[in-house]
Order: structure tokens, then C-alpha cells, then sequence
């Protein structure tokens, strides 16, 4: 598998992914998922670099021109319920692909609160059999609910080509994500930016906190 960090490379992006961090900005929920939309928008531009193109042609008022587009049968997926904003600017470049939900979430084995376990309860999706399968996950933090959720939607058929696309990443996850799809030729890791730690509970250092409480509220 490869794996493509985009804070390597000067971009209007870092710009957004600062925005998300900073605790100064994160009061407003509005701009803090206007962000996530904005950052989908511009890895699915990345994304969209990778995909097999071959030409065609198209009727104009005055002519035929030639043009190069993707040939990919394209499935959006995402993790609820912090994805969904993510997966939406993702749906704006893409906006005729298929869609797949699935919902995943983490809770703590122990009384610590340091032991974590993912769980997957729903999943909705469409025929992924020999498709191109895009995973929008804002935060990827042990890597393990992303695992689960490719598991989850290959049980609606095996994708030819996968992007697994993330916003904060911890080095702990992408390691986890290298070894559970190191014999996959097919899949790619993107990653806006890649934190080095992890707390005691899990959560990505310095990261920006938890995404789905900042862009829907707090939950209980």
C-alpha cells in the first residue's frame, strides 16, 4: 500500500487543517465543518490524480472537443458521524458516485477509560464489486475503526481500488493501517496531516480534540 501525506507540500490546505486545530476557532461549529467540507473537496482533487482516464469525446454548440475523464465507478464511504462533512466535500468533486455509510464507534473496555474497542452497528451501501472505494474518516487514531469499516463494507463485494482518506492522523495509525493492508497493492492512505502521539485515551497528539463533538456538539 502507499501512503501520501499532503502537509509535505505547501497548499491553501494547511490553511484549513490550522483552522480545525486552533482552539481559538473551534467555538464555531459552522466554520469547523465548513473546514472538513473544504479539506474533502481538495483530497478528493488528489484523489481524482490517481484514477484511470481515457479520452472522450463531447458535442459542443460549435464543434466536438476532446477530453480526458475518469473511467472509475466510484463509491463514497464514510464512518458516522464525524465523517459526514468530510464525505460531503468529497461528494462535491464526485458528485455521482455511489454513497456507503457505516457507523463505528469507539468505547472503553476498562474503568480507565484506556483500553479501547471499536463497534460496528449499520452499514448501507451499494454493489462494491471491482468499484473504486474512497473511506472519508476525519481522524485516524489507532486505525483500528478504519480496518473495521473496509471489513464491514467488502461484505457488499470487493473494491478494485481503495483511497482511505483521513484529516489528523496519528504515526500509530498509519503504522497499524501499513501492516493490516500491507499485502494491498491497491489501497492508499492519504493524509492532510500526521501527529506523532497518542494520549492515554486514545486521542491524537497535538490533534484538534474530538471531530464529531466540534462539528455536531457534545454527545452523552
Amino acid at each position: 500500500m502507499k501512503v501520501v501525506n499532503l502537509s509535505d507540500y505547501n497548499t491553501v490546505l494547511n490553511q484549513y487543517v490550522a483552522e480545525l486545530r486552533d482552539v481559538n476557532i473551534q467555538s464555531d461549529r459552522s466554520k469547523f465543518r465548513n473546514n472538513l467540507v473544504r479539506i474533502g473537496r481538495i483530497m478528493a482533487y488528489e484523489v481524482s490524480r490517481k484514477l484511470s482516464y481515457s479520452e472522450k469525446k463531447v458535442q459542443t454548440p460549435l464543434g466536438v472537443a476532446t477530453v480526458n475523464t475518469f473511467d472509475d465507478k466510484i463509491v463514497l464511504g464514510t464512518i458516522f458521524r464525524a465523517g459526514l462533512p468530510f464525505h460531503q466535500g468529497m461528494l462535491d468533486v464526485f458528485d455521482c458516485a455511489g454513497n456507503a455509510f457505516v457507523s463505528a464507534y469507539r468505547y472503553y473496555k476498562d474503568k480507565e477509560c484506556e483500553d479501547v474497542g471499536i463497534r460496528i452497528e449499520y452499514i448501507s451501501s451499494p454493489d462494491l464489486a471491482g468499484k473504486t472505494l474512497i473511506i472519508a474518516d476525519p481522524m485516524l487514531a489507532t486505525g483500528g475503526s478504519m480496518e473495521l469499516s473496509y471489513e464491514a463494507f467488502c461484505t457488499k463485494g470487493i473494491p478494485a481500488e481503495v483511497h482511505l482518506c483521513c484529516v489528523i492522523a496519528s504515526k500509530k495509525g498509519v503504522d497499524y493501517i501499513k501492516k493490516a493492508f500491507r499485502d494491498h497493492t491497491n489501497v492508499t492512505l492519504w493524509c492532510a496531516d500526521i501527529d506523532p502521539d497518542l494520549n492515554e485515551h486514545a486521542y491524537i497528539v497535538p490533534g484538534l480534540g474530538d471531530a464529531g463533538d466540534l462539528a455536531y456538539g457534545d454527545k452523552i
